[in-house]
């Protein structure tokens, strides 16, 4: 890593191939600034999260909680299942904070954003996320909130974001991310 190179990491709460939220992320590395590194983790190896692991973590969560500790902040996109996060997301999250004393996610600055059929977009999921960002205490942006609606009609059949707009707006999110970074 270069000089006043940023590194962030970035996962999406959604296993499918072609997620509108890995298209969110994909976008996010296309406009990414210069100083900027953003390295996107694939959540579909992460084990459901099992107490009686955590004395030799499987490998899988071992790299990602080495991911999240050499990081300086956190980039998450999120869909909404049933209004609230996914089952694919709290379980990273779980898996993050565990075993007890050993908080990845203490101190991190973090940005949200996420893409729904919905009207509503992922607001709720959203919400629900930053509670649990409370007690991780991970410092999560206020603004600006990414929250896309309609998704569907701003990726092309390739789940690539082809919305100018919300590409502008992932721009403007990580630009607000890597200012809240205190290297």
């Amino acid at each position: 890593m270069g000089k006043g190179q940023i590194k962030i990491l970035g996962f999406a709460g959604s296993l499918r191939k072609q997620s509108n939220n890995k298209g969110l992320l994909q976008a996010a590395l296309e406009v990414a600034p210069s100083n900027c590194i953003l390295e996107i983790f694939d959540l579909k190896d992460i084990p459901l999260y099992n107490q009686d692991e955590e004395g030799t973590l499987p490998k899988s969560v071992a790299l990602f909680k080495e991911k999240i500790l050499k990081a300086d902040a956190i980039l998450i996109a999120t869909p909404e299942y049933n209004y609230s996060m996914t089952g694919v997301l709290k379980n990273a999250l779980d898996w993050g904070s565990r075993p007890y004393g050993t908080n990845a996610w203490n101190n991190k600055p973090v940005a949200l954003m996420g893409a729904s059929p919905a009207l509503q977009g992922t607001s709720r999921a959203q919400y629900h996320l930053r509670q649990v960002f409370v007690t991780l205490n991970m410092h999560c942006l206020n603004q600006p909130e990414l929250m896309i609606g309609t998704a569907q009609d701003k990726f092309d059949a390739n789940g690539r974001l082809t919305d100018p707009k919300t590409r502008q707006k992932i721009s403007e999110l990580l630009a607000a991310l890597i200012a809240s970074i205190k290297l």
